[in-house]
């Protein structure tokens, strides 16, 4: 049994202290959450003044209400979506390593939303339902990875770090011929929105795309939380939580959907964004233990925060160009990939 198990059984145990310990984290995750909002909504190529955003008409207020708080808003629940979905396979795979974008979750859910971004202007449908298409494909496209990938390992009795890491390879792998196909058979205008949108950015940000994906995102992260307590028990193994009264086939089942949602709305808005959900369960859990009760909240605020960031980064280091937000996580995540895997014993 890897460690994520052990540290949730004794998590379930949570001294006062620990307790604590949680809200206050929580506390303090909020509030510079608050902050680095703030900060993302005010700066940037153009600076915007708290005095300007309420003053009728000006530049400051139009850039503030159409451009910013959109962007801002979708970066921040972006970031939660992606944390949280990270914090919940890992904690259904008992797996450290699990994350949307290592296991190829990510993947599919790019694979559907590039499929609709080349395909779907064939599809005849009411306008009033196409900006939810690409959200839709992308979260079909994830849904079917992690119920793919959930079935393997429990088929073959395999959810060790080494198979689940191996066959988010194959898939990752499989997904990209699908993209490249699409890549090739697309004209000029979809390629580049194609290849805009792989880089992973939020340039696009605009209430029509941002309402749904952020109705998708929260009722999803609303729904995980409340799984807190049956993803402790399950940590026990599936035999035991059952005899504690959890239905597991339903609980996993329930469990691999809500994530698509959370990982194919990001991706199909965002494009790819790495290592989030691997890097924010990781410190989430360094801090304050492993408790679900705990870590899913705090990986919440934790990855709006770190998203947030990035994109505020990306934005405003090399005005007036904008750097991929990929690029900025990825030199974040990637050397935390490192240090973990010399940190986890592999099975």
């Amino acid at each position: 049994m890897i460690a994520i198990a052990h540290q949730g059984i004794e998590a379930s145990r949570r001294p006062r202290g620990l307790r604590t310990r949680q809200r206050f984290l929580l506390i303090a995750l909020l509030s510079t959450l608050g902050l680095v909002t703030v900060l993302a909504a005010a700066f940037g190529a153009v600076p915007v003044t708290y005095e300007g955003v309420f003053e009728a008409g000006s530049i400051d207020q139009v850039v503030f209400t159409d451009i910013r708080a959109p962007r801002v808003l979708l970066a921040a629940v972006v970031g939660m979506g992606l944390s949280i979905s990270g914090a919940i396979l890992q904690g259904l795979f008992r797996n450290p390593l699990a994350d949307p974008g290592l296991i190829g979750v990510s993947s599919g859910a790019a694979l559907g939303a590039i499929s609709m971004i080349v395909l779907g202007s064939a599809l005849n449908v009411p306008e009033i339902l196409t900006p939810y298409l690409l959200p839709l494909a992308s979260i079909l496209g994830a849904a079917m990875v992690t119920a793919f990938l959930f079935v393997f390992a429990q088929r073959y009795g395999r959810f060790n770090i080494v198979t689940i890491l191996l066959v988010g390879i194959a898939v990752n792998a499989i997904a990209g011929v699908g993209i490249g196909g699409f890549q090739y058979v697309s004209d000029d205008a979809q390629l580049r929105t194609l290849t805009f949108w792989m880089m992973g950015s939020f340039g696009r940000a605009s209430w029509p795309t941002v309402v749904p994906v952020v109705t998708l995102i929260c009722l999803g992260c609303l729904l995980l939380v409340r799984e807190a307590r049956a993803l402790d028990l399950i940590q026990l193994g599936d035999s035991e939580a059952r005899y504690l009264g959890i239905d597991t086939d339903r609980l996993k089942r329930r469990i691999i959907l809500i994530a698509a949602i959370a990982t194919g709305a990001g991706v199909a808005v965002a494009g790819m964004i790495g290592f989030v959900g691997l890097v924010v369960p990781h410190l989430v859990r360094l801090l304050g233990g492993a408790t679900h009760h705990y870590v899913l909240p705090a990986s919440a605020l934790l990855g709006a925060t770190l998203i947030a960031g990035a994109d505020l980064l990306a934005r405003t280091i090399m005005i007036p160009a904008e750097l991929p937000v990929s690029l900025v996580t990825s030199a974040i995540g990637a050397p935390f990939f490192l240090w973990l895997i010399t940190r986890v014993r592999v099975q």
